[in-house]
């Protein structure tokens, strides 16, 4: 499926389709079914099978166990092996999913993500009247686990794309890569790889009596030591098969390698699993190196933190003084009926039919602070709402048909002075429509901005009267 859909719109599946399977570690058979859900919901499971049917977030905050995949808890209730069902809808553009879940694991299926690919698309993807707010890293964000030798990095990008490095000193795998460069190529190039594991970690996994949903053709076992006839019986018995054999190239009793790198992409599927757990779509370039699910998992929490810190800058306008205004001065006194000293925009930067950009720049020779806090002069928070005003009034005259109109007040709410505005600070003055204009009534957030920090903020309420 090509994803030629709009990628700044959340999306969501068109029906519920559902599935049954068994979890690798627990070995009971589960019902799974994916549903649609509103613009915001992001990705959450609901175990049917227990009481009031407790919904978990899929978030990296949540996670407490990535020992055999990524297992969320909350409130003693727990959904284990997350990460392919959370790969799948990524790597399909679904934004918004109830996962709904008959037991404590998901169905392993054959391993990979592809059978919940196939699921999506025969459900069918959905566009929802609502925008993607992407976040895009503009820093290098480092991880780095000393013991386990696992490097992370998420790099500056225009496009969410991942490389994967693995070695496991192992002459049978040797040193693997894999990269997704656009998630269009997820279903064909990454979906279908399996999990795998060692033949050692196998065998441990048996002797702790895990595996109990295990089938030798869910994952790919790599035989990374000599197998005595006695060892191959008990593995026979274990995965209920008449014999075992390792097949040439060291892999147990497996059909061929989906992709002569197959460990590689499947551990790239991880990632992508993993990452979905931050709770916000991001553009970066992830590099990792021998990752693993408690690494994916600490290093989500790291970008969570980094965006949860600097998500208010996301949308701060950037005032770039050599850059020609939309508006002058003597532009903004055409249409404003304000003049000397109550006009307090300079000008305006930007504006589109859902928002304007103006620009304060405030002096020590403001008439008001001859009689406001002389010796130490701040600019009243009145003024700067009534810059705001101003700003908003310019937005809602724009929108309207050929004609002169002037604006007035009707109501100002949740207005909250932040910060202090002094002489030589330069005010960005942002005002949005928060509904459609309707009967000339104009319902607009402010926000006033000193470099990054907010100042204030308000909504205001306006009414337009043609003159």
């Amino acid at each position: 499926m090509d994803l030629n859909f709009n990628p700044d719109k959340q999306h969501t599946l068109s029906t519920a389709i559902s599935v049954s399977g068994t979890g690798l570690h627990t070995g009971i058979n589960v019902d799974m079914t994916l549903k649609p859900a509103n613009p915001g919901f992001g990705y959450q499971f609901q175990r049917t099978d227990l009481p009031n049917q407790p919904i978990i977030k899929g978030d990296c905050d949540l996670v407490t166990d990535t020992s055999r995949g990524t297992t969320l808890e909350e409130n003693g209730v727990k959904i284990s092996t997350v990460e392919h069902v959370l790969a799948a809808l990524v790597g399909m553009g679904v934004d918004n999913c109830l996962i709904e879940i008959s037991g404590p694991e998901m169905p392993i299926m054959d391993g990979s993500s592809e059978p919940f690919v196939e699921m999506i698309e025969k459900a069918g993807v959905a566009e929802q009247d609502a925008a993607k707010s992407w976040y895009t890293i503009d820093t290098n964000i480092t991880y780095y686990d000393e013991k386990k030798r696992v490097e992370m990095v998420a790099m500056p990008s225009v496009d969410y794309k991942i490389t994967t490095l693995i070695d496991f000193n192992s002459p049978t795998l040797g040193t693997q890569h894999a990269s997704l460069k656009s998630m269009n190529d997820f279903k064909t190039e990454i979906a279908p790889c399996r999990t795998f594991c060692f033949l050692h970690e196998l065998e441990m996994l048996l002797d702790n009596n895990l595996v109990k949903g295990g089938d030798i053709n869910n994952a790919i076992v790599i035989v990374d030591k000599p197998v005595t006839d006695e060892e191959m019986t008990r593995l026979a018995k274990a995965f209920k098969r008449e014999k075992m054999e390792v097949k040439s190239g060291g892999y147990l009793n497996n059909l061929e390698l989906r992709f002569s790198n197959e460990p590689a992409r499947h551990k790239l599927l991880d990632v992508v699993g993993d990452l979905a757990l931050i709770g916000y779509p991001i553009k970066s370039h992830i590099m990792a190196n021998r990752p693993g699910h408690s690494t994916n998992v600490d290093f989500a929490k790291k970008i969570k933190h980094y965006i949860k810190k600097n998500k208010h800058l996301k949308n701060i306008p950037v005032y770039n003084p050599t850059q020609a205004p939309v508006y002058n001065t003597q532009q903004i006194e055409k249409t404003l009926p304000h003049r000397y000293p109550f006009l307090l925009v300079d000008k305006i930067i930007e504006l589109t039919d859902q928002y304007i950009v103006g620009i304060k720049n405030v002096t020590f020779n403001e008439p008001f602070f001859v009689g406001h806090f002389p010796g130490n002069p701040v600019m009243p928070g009145v003024l700067q709402v009534e810059a705001l005003a101003q700003t908003g009034g310019l937005l809602c005259i724009n929108a309207m048909p050929q004609g002169d109109y002037d604006t007035y007040f009707l109501k100002i709410n949740n207005c909250k002075f932040k910060q202090k505005v002094v002489p030589g600070d330069t005010m960005i003055l942002k005002m949005e429509l928060m509904s459609p204009i309707r009967r000339g009534i104009c319902e607009m957030r402010g926000t006033v901005y000193v470099g990054n920090k907010i100042a204030t903020e308000a909504e205001l309420v306006a009414q337009l009267v043609k003159r």
